[in-house]
């Protein structure tokens, strides 16, 4: 029998257009300066409610494998256990915080490959905080979603808010800015997964200064975004590469294509992201290099603009 969700909820992919890391503080965590926009392509959230209070989570879609590599079975369609996947340790902070008795049903159509840099689990956390509030009919206070949202990952918060964001501290620093056009772009991946804090551990050098970014800057080009970025970097690049060294080849093979006007790492990595000139250039840069690199993960779309803005009140720009 087919099921009928109540709610759905899209979990688009997170870009950082630059990342710089600025600081280091006491208990490890590194502070950080990020323009984050967000991709038209993504992973979808579906829900339906449950009246007994059980959370159930079903995996579908192309790296719905590999999302549950060891905890699924060969189809990649069994039911996770919570501690396996962040949208059901969303849903059950987010029940058990504010003791909501009914359940859910959920069904995560994965798209975008894990450990990748472009805040996949992230983005699905996000989306369930997000359809869980309409589904049980929550009305949070946006402070203290923002509080419970950090602690499920440094990248959800800016998932959570949506838009064009610069993003601060370890994450819980929030500034929108002026929003971006529908740029083109296409997102690469070799098909690595890469561990966030090992990246971070071996990023050498001196901390970049914070507060380079211009947040009242709009671009009305594609060219005029690419000369501001020509300033900014992504200062793990070095180190991912120095762990993946396929990075290396996505981001020569995003450049080399014509119209490519930037090719950058986003994240930790592995995903690449190439800012191209013309959707049309986009599409055939994707073409091509779905060609010469089938093993690869590689699409094209567009920068999504604003996003949830509406749907959810901005998060404070610090913790209170």
């Amino acid at each position: 029998m087919t099921t009928v969700f109540d709610s759905v909820e899209n979990a688009p992919a997170k870009l950082n257009l630059f990342l710089h890391v600025t600081g280091q503080r006491d208990d490890g965590y590194h502070l950080l300066d990020s323009l984050v926009c967000f991709a038209s392509v993504g992973d979808r959230l579906e829900g339906r409610l449950r009246e007994d209070g059980d959370i159930t989570c079903r995996l579908t879609g192309p790296m719905a494998s590999a999302l549950g590599a060891g905890a699924l079975g060969a189809d990649g369609l069994d039911d996770l256990a919570p501690e396996d996947n962040l949208v059901m340790r969303a849903a059950r902070l987010l029940q058990d915080h504010y003791g909501v008795s009914a359940g859910a049903d959920l069904r995560l159509h994965k798209n975008l490959p894990v450990a990748s840099g472009i805040g996949g689990g992230s983005a699905d956390a996000a989306a369930a905080l997000r359809l869980l509030c309409r589904l049980w009919e929550i009305t949070p206070d946006p402070l203290d979603l923002g509080r419970m949202a950090l602690t499920l990952g440094a990248d959800v918060p800016v998932c959570l808010v949506g838009g064009t964001v610069l993003m601060q501290g370890i994450g819980e620093i929030l500034h929108p800015v002026p929003p971006l056009p529908d740029f083109p772009i296409v997102l690469v991946n070799p098909g690595t997964a890469v561990s966030t804090p090992k990246i971070f551990a071996a990023r050498a050098g001196e901390f970049t200064d914070n507060d380079l970014w211009d947040r009242d800057a709009r671009f009305d080009t594609i060219g005029d975004l690419v000369t501001a970025l020509q300033d900014c970097r992504n200062d793990l690049t070095y180190a991912a590469i120095g762990l993946s060294p396929e990075i290396c080849d996505v981001i020569a093979a995003l450049g080399a294509e014509e119209g490519c006007l930037l090719a950058r790492m986003s994240g930790s990595g592995a995903t690449c992201f190439g800012l191209y000139g013309t959707h049309d250039a986009a599409q055939k840069a994707a073409k091509t290099l779905n060609e010469a690199h089938p093993d690869w993960w590689v699409v094209a779309g567009r920068l999504a603009g604003e996003t949830f803005k509406k749907q959810m009140p901005d998060l404070p720009d610090k913790n209170a």
